[in-house]
């Protein structure tokens, strides 16, 4: 391979810009295939449990990919930093395959829902591995540059999922195998190509073997801690949040935290996650940021489908593809934000930038109605994208660069989980926001419409107009039986089959709830926007590894 030559070197590390991009290749394909396989199965997870005849536990395979994703990725930041990035890298490709291959063959949910554990166990190393590798071959200052491909890749997926995952789940069979099979075997190809480009272009530096032992008991513990919070946050909304069993998952978990940070205290620097970390003032501040930004970042991207598909009425191909301002404003907010901080060493600007444009934008967002123009919604989802490319690349640097080089693996990954945990958290609380206020806005707006003499007559045309969803929907208003409005909460699909006039009502309400999500996710971003104004900005290393920096002069 290339990695002997040393001309047109970047940094430090030795690496020309040729080998950088060649490395990258197979970085960016492992964040490929942990971003795709959370978009593709959220848009198919519908269909896969109606033929696996497990429709109530479709939510247990998500959580359990949830689950050991979110736990495993502290451990790999930990792992690498001990005895090296490549081979756990390629542990994590390997194992994210193998759960692909299971999951694609699962006979039942319960076989589905282990076999995507097995998966998470995977993913958990692709993003946070991903970053911390580039963070060792390439100098905090010039990293700007490489990591919005991270973004751009991360933004793609969010499109190209949906997509994908209605292509495979609305074929009966391909090649013989039944369509939603394949949402998981589009993994295996990508990832075999994935496994080949890493082994043979990915050479870093041999690191020396770190003294510090496994913290197996920091890793056990913690997993007593998240599981129940994590499960809890996926089903405390069917449960009821003050139910028995999610009072007993916040005990649990809170009593698993508490143990938790006893447990990595004492042991110092061989913790999975040091505490000393957090004596950092700059990083302290830096992974609360990351938390609150995960909690309303992810709740927008995930408000957003609901409002182009229950409201607008696109299906979830369309739906994806209509999300493309969303992803191009991210493109253009990391490219333009890494050329930039890659020139002056400075990134502070773009996190204010960025946090302000999330702000402004998710608030705009809550404007929106059944009959917004398409076009205004473009322009929303331009300013959240912009926002989001301007902020996350350098909040990912600036913590990375706050602490030395041989912390590299922990930092990253301690981000990465913090970002993940608010993002779990923010998703539950805004869904939960959510499904509160539908039923009373839709009961509201069909009070209202009841009172219209179209809306009357499309009732009465709809008991005997073929149309399965109209009559269901007829039939039980006329015969003041919620039963049926109920059905349309339960599968918001229903109401893309309605007739126009009928629908109105549960879109109008669908639009005002989601009105009350997004302003509440504003307030979330706003927050984020003041904890950055008392960031304090780190001028960033010129150097890769732990060679002396250089004045930022030398540094063109």
């Amino acid at each position: 391979m290339a990695t002997s030559e040393v001309t047109e070197s970047t940094g430090e590390g030795g690496f020309t810009h040729r080998q950088i991009l060649v490395i990258l290749s197979g970085l960016l394909l492992g964040i490929l295939l942990a971003a795709l396989d959370q978009t593709i199965v959220s848009t198919a997870i519908r269909t896969i449990a109606d033929d696996l005849n497990g429709y109530s536990l479709q939510a247990w395979a998500t959580t359990a990919y949830l689950i050991t994703a979110t736990l495993a990725t502290p451990l790999y930041g930990k792992l690498s930093d001990m005895y090296g990035r490549k081979p756990f890298y390629l542990a994590a490709i390997t194992i994210f395959l193998i759960g692909s291959l299971l999951s694609a063959f699962s006979q039942s949910m319960y076989e589905l829902a282990a076999f995507r554990a097995l998966q998470g166990l995977g993913a958990g190393g692709l993003m946070s591995l991903a970053l911390t590798i580039v963070g060792d071959i390439v100098s905090p200052r010039e990293r700007a540059k490489y990591q919005g491909y991270f973004l751009a890749v991360f933004g793609t997926s969010s499109v190209v999922g949906p997509v994908l995952g209605g292509l495979f789940a609305g074929q009966d069979s391909i090649l013989g195998i039944a369509g939603w099979r394949w949402v998981f075997l589009v993994n295996v190809p990508i990832g075999l190509f994935t496994l080949v480009v890493v082994t043979r272009a990915l050479h870093l530096p041999v690191r020396e073997r770190s003294p510090d032992r496994v913290d197996y008991w920091g890793a056990a513990v913690l997993a007593i801690a998240l599981t129940p919070l994590l499960i809890v946050a996926q089903q405390g909304r069917e449960w009821g949040w003050g139910s028995v069993r999610s009072v007993l998952c916040y005990a649990v978990g809170v009593v698993g935290v508490i143990v938790f940070v006893w447990v990595e205290r004492m042991l110092g620097d061989a913790a999975l996650i040091p505490l000393r970390i957090f004596r950092n003032r700059t990083f302290a501040l830096g992974v609360v940021i990351s938390f609150v930004v995960g909690a309303g970042m992810f709740g927008g991207i995930l408000l957003l489908p609901q409002y182009l598909q229950a409201v607008r009425g696109a299906g979830p191909m369309i739906g994806g593809l209509q999300m493309m301002p969303m992803v191009l404003g991210m493109m253009v907010g990391s490219v333009v934000s890494g050329q930039l901080i890659s020139r002056t060493g400075r990134y502070r600007a773009y996190t204010l930038i960025g946090a302000g444009m999330i702000t402004l934008g998710l608030f705009l967002l809550h404007y929106l109605r059944a009959d917004t123009a398409y076009w205004i919604v473009v322009l929303f989802m331009l300013c959240v994208g912009f926002g989001l490319g301007n902020l996350m690349q350098p909040l990912i640097i600036a913590l990375q660069n706050a602490l030395p080089p041989k912390d590299m693996g922990v930092s990253t990954a301690a981000a990465t989980f913090f970002r993940q945990i608010g993002g779990t958290l923010g998703a539950a609380v805004f869904l939960s926001v959510l499904f509160t206020r539908l039923a009373p806005n839709i009961r509201t707006e069909l009070v209202a419409a009841g009172h219209d003499q179209k809306f009357q007559q499309a009732l009465l045309n709809g008991r005997n107009d073929g149309n399965p969803a109209d009559m269901a929907l007829a039939q039980g208003l006329l015969n003041h039986d919620t039963s049926a409005a109920q059905h349309v909460l339960a599968d918001s699909s229903v109401i893309q089959r309605l007739n126009p006039v009928l629908a109105k009502p549960f879109q109008v309400g669908f639009a005002e709830s989601l009105s009350t999500v997004f302003l509440t996710t504003s307030a979330v971003a706003l927050v984020a926007l003041v904890l950055v104004a008392f960031w304090k900005e780190v001028p960033l290393r010129t150097t890769v590894g732990d060679a002396p920096a250089e004045p930022a002069a030398g540094i063109g």
